[in-house]
């Protein structure tokens, strides 16, 4: 029976973190908040503007999946401390692998919850918006910044959160030169934050007849979606405002009109494009949310107060200024060089297996290592 004795020992200590994750996410405060939230449904208008009726639901629907989670882990740990328990009276050694799941699954839970509670910058809950650039290297970086691509779809559909491509420029004969993925759900933002940076490849080429060695850069550029409610100052003489035609799969309404927007914020020199829509129109209003999004999440960066002091910034997006080395060849392993973390699966990592490297960042970043 020891071994149930230890099992009951890690479950006692859990009890504490248990206590603080509640106490942290206040969770008899957002059941309050829920019911006047729901109290508003109610209004015999409230359906009259769809979009904002939409809006709040889906603050609904977060908040009661908070609240969800956290009932759902004490209760798995009030079962699981039940379940030891009678088998330590009963001295009962057949729900040793029942207890020694549901243990592991219990503590992994309680450390995702945990890391939560990092997350405590102003945007965090909110969606991401992520964009990817090819660097330098023609169709070898074209192709690296497909395969990333790929790894955060994968990525998002394994925390449950939905993805929207808004904007996709396709490389010349292989892969993407630019894609744009807005990534949907709570805390998106504050988890897929901690990937912005340069990611380097090095693999045998599959285009080089040679078959030699080659090292492909790619950089990924991570900024919140910002609610509309949220007041950003832009003045419409800083702006141009380009219309293209879509380059991105689609139908012939799509390739053959000028639907595409591209807008450039002359003072800082940002751009944001945006082609998903049939609509110039609904192009267009994307677009100037991405904008917004964007000179916010730079001022937030150098901590400034006002958007038109601010210079964008331009990251070379090659040697030296890597936060992450992706090696097929001549060994596996994907090394982050901000905390040292590494994997040696690399197949897994690129089929979105990344938690790993973002929680072991946020445990840096909230010990003041980073």
């Amino acid at each position: 029976m020891i071994a149930f004795d230890e099992y009951k020992l890690g479950l006692d200590g859990m009890e504490k973190d248990i206590t603080e994750l509640g106490i942290h996410f206040n969770i008899e405060k957002t059941q309050q908040q829920v019911a006047e939230l729901e109290e508003q449904t109610m209004a015999p208008d409230f359906y009259n503007d769809m979009e904002a009726a939409g809006k709040l639901l889906q603050k609904i629907k977060g908040l009661r999946d908070k609240i969800s989670r956290y009932e759902n882990l004490k209760s798995t740990w009030e079962d699981l401390v039940t379940l030891v328990s009678l088998a330590i009276e009963e001295e009962d050694e057949s729900v040793l692998d029942e207890v020694k799941t549901g243990y592991r699954q219990l503590k992994e839970k309680l450390e995702n919850m945990k890391l939560e509670t990092l997350l405590s910058g102003k945007y965090d809950k909110n969606n991401a918006i992520l964009t990817l650039h090819a660097g330098a290297g023609g169709t070898e970086a074209q192709d690296w910044c497909e395969m990333l691509f790929r790894m955060y779809s994968r990525w998002a559909e394994r925390r449950g959160f939905t993805t929207e491509t808004l904007d996709y420029l396709a490389g010349e004969e292989a892969g993407i030169k630019s894609v744009t993925l807005l990534i949907s759900g709570l805390n998106a933002y504050g988890y897929a934050k901690c990937e912005k940076g340069v990611h380097r490849l090095v693999r045998i080429s599959p285009f080089d007849s040679a078959a030699r060695r080659h090292t492909s850069f790619a950089s990924v550029e991570v900024m919140p979606e910002i609610d509309d409610d949220i007041d950003v100052q832009i003045n419409t003489e800083d702006l141009r405002i380009d219309t293209y035609r879509s380059s991105g799969a689609g139908g012939q309404h799509i390739n053959k009109t000028e639907s595409a927007i591209r807008i450039t914020h002359l003072p800082t020199g940002v751009v944001v494009t945006c082609q998903n829509e049939r609509s110039q129109h609904k192009n267009r209003e994307t677009a100037m949310k991405m904008l917004k999004s964007k000179l916010i999440e730079i001022a937030e960066r150098e901590q400034k107060e006002k958007i038109e002091d601010l210079k964008g910034v331009q990251l070379d997006i090659g040697w030296g200024s890597q936060i992450r080395s992706y090696v097929f060849h001549p060994y596996s392993m994907v090394k982050d060089h901000r905390t040292n973390y590494e994997v040696g699966n690399t197949g897994a990592v690129m089929d979105g297996d990344i938690d790993g490297f973002i929680n072991a960042y946020l445990i840096a970043k909230s010990k003041g290592e980073l």
